[in-house]
C-alpha cells in the first residue's frame, strides 16, 4: 500500500475515533446534567450549569494528568 492510502486510512480511522468519542461525551454530557438536575432541582438551572462546568473542568483536568503520566510510563512523548 502507498504512503497516500497509509495516510487516508490513518485519517479515516481518526475521524471515526473522534466521532465516537463526541457521541460517547454527548451522552455522558446529558447524564451528568440529568443527575445535577435531580440533586439541585430545575429550579437552580444556573446555578446547576455552573456546578457542572465546574465538575467537568475539574474531571477533565484529572483525566488529563492520569492519561499523561500513563503515556509518560509507556514512554510516548506528547504534543504540546
Amino acid at each position: 500500500m502507498s504512503d497516500v492510502g497509509k495516510t487516508v486510512i490513518t485519517t479515516i480511522i481518526t475521524l471515526v475515533t473522534t466521532a465516537f468519542g463526541l457521541v460517547a461525551g454527548l451522552a455522558w454530557n446529558d447524564a451528568i446534567q440529568k443527575l445535577i438536575d435531580s440533586v439541585m432541582g430545575p429550579g437552580d438551572a444556573l446555578t446547576g450549569l455552573f456546578t457542572y462546568a465546574v465538575i467537568v473542568t475539574i474531571l477533565a483536568v484529572v483525566v488529563t494528568i492520569i492519561l499523561a503520566r500513563i503515556a509518560a510510563k509507556m514512554g510516548v512523548e506528547l504534543e504540546e
